[in-house]
């Protein structure tokens, strides 16, 4: 959708931190004010700021210097949704109101013309929903999940990828001079993008995604394998959505007032009890956990995010509206985010890189 060039622009940004999005607050926003002269308006701690009326200026100086910053200068939320606003809190119950009409009056009060909302998939289903009530917005895919649908790629994913290699390089050593089975959990929620990319990166010997159910005497039988064969230890790399055939999730906790409120962990935990009583082997956990969302971006993430941004900021300058950017290829383009909003890109089980893990000799659960 297009319409007249905005003037006056917006930017927040959603859910969970992540590696890359002061890079596109950077972006967006010098490319805004460079070249047409716009006037930027950053919102605190991403939709809860349009709830809680929360904006500031944002000009030149500010954007300067935070292109290598981990976080975000704006500040964010992954709880707060216009939709689904909890409002009221008794006991276990908690009571939540659509209050998406007076975040679109504070929209037009501050007189923004348009909004680049940077998140994961929950913000670009609610800018999806706010797009459709007739603000204008245009969404920047982030997350470390890697799970966003319409981009082959999403910032702040490499950081995290290269993050928990490293981590698994480390255990590498621990595990060869102490013989012993090392369990790491990694992030991702229920896509495998991660866990995958680093379990081959760092040479992991068992690779566990969601999208490919467990067995637990098939990973054991591989451990077992491996010790047979003089391999005294083993690395198995295990994604926090990773479930056994016919089992569920583990779920750490579940947080009400959340707009996605199940919060994954501790399936390292079950695996390392599980694989040490069904080999004998001792076996140790490492929960990776939010040290890969922090820290400076790669320079893949901070030139994707620059790119990502200054893109934003040309559909801005074009009247686009509705859209979200996205890499096709070397590409960065446009797609509609009617067609991104409540949608996940998911490891497919006949994806190139699981078959590069079983030609490996991973053990991949089944």
């Amino acid at each position: 959708m297009s319409g007249k060039k905005a003037k006056r622009i917006g930017v927040l940004t959603g859910g969970g931190d992540c590696p890359g999005l002061n890079a596109v607050i950077r972006g967006v926003s010098k490319a805004c004010i460079g070249t047409d002269g716009m006037e930027m308006v950053g919102i605190e701690d991403g939709y809860q700021g349009l709830i809680e009326k929360r904006a500031f200026p944002l000009d030149w100086e500010r954007v300067s210097g935070i292109l290598t910053l981990g976080g975000t200068i704006l500040g964010t939320s992954n709880t707060a949704n216009p939709f689904k606003w909890a409002v009221k809190k008794t006991g276990d119950s908690v009571e939540f109101a659509d209050v998406s009409d007076e975040v679109v009056r504070y929209i037009d009060e501050l007189g923004l013309e348009c909004i680049v909302a940077i998140g994961g998939d929950g913000s670009m289903a609610i800018a999806k929903g706010l797009a459709q009530k007739g603000v204008h917005l245009v969404g920047v895919p982030k997350t470390i999940d890697n799970d966003i649908w319409g981009t082959d790629t999403t910032f702040g994913f490499d950081t995290a990828a290269a993050i928990a290699t490293e981590a698994i390089d480390r255990i590498h050593t621990t595990a060869m001079s102490h013989h012993r089975v090392m369990v790491i959990e990694v992030m991702g929620r229920y896509a495998g993008w991660l866990t995958l990319s680093a379990g081959i990166g760092g040479g992991g010997d068992v690779i566990l995604i969601p999208e490919i159910p467990y067995d637990i005497e098939k990973v054991c039988a591989a451990v077992l394998d491996r010790s047979r064969r003089g391999r005294r230890f083993s690395i198995v790399v295990v994604s926090e959505g990773a479930r056994p055939k016919g089992g569920e999730m583990v779920v750490k906790q579940t947080v009400k007032t959340s707009t996605d409120p199940i919060r994954l962990g501790g399936i390292g935990q079950v695996l390392a009890r599980a694989i040490e009583e069904g080999t004998g082997l001792e076996s140790r956990v490492t929960v990776l956990g939010h040290l890969q969302r922090g820290g400076t971006p790669t320079p893949f993430d901070r030139v994707l995010s620059t790119r990502f941004g200054v893109k934003a900021a040309e559909l801005v300058q074009n009247g686009a509206s509705g859209v979200m950017v996205a890499l096709r290829g070397d590409d960065i383009i446009a797609v509609p985010l009617s067609d991104v909003g409540g949608r996940m890109r998911l490891v497919s089980p006949d994806h190139p890189l699981v078959d590069v893990a079983r030609r490996l000799g991973t053990c991949m659960g089944d």
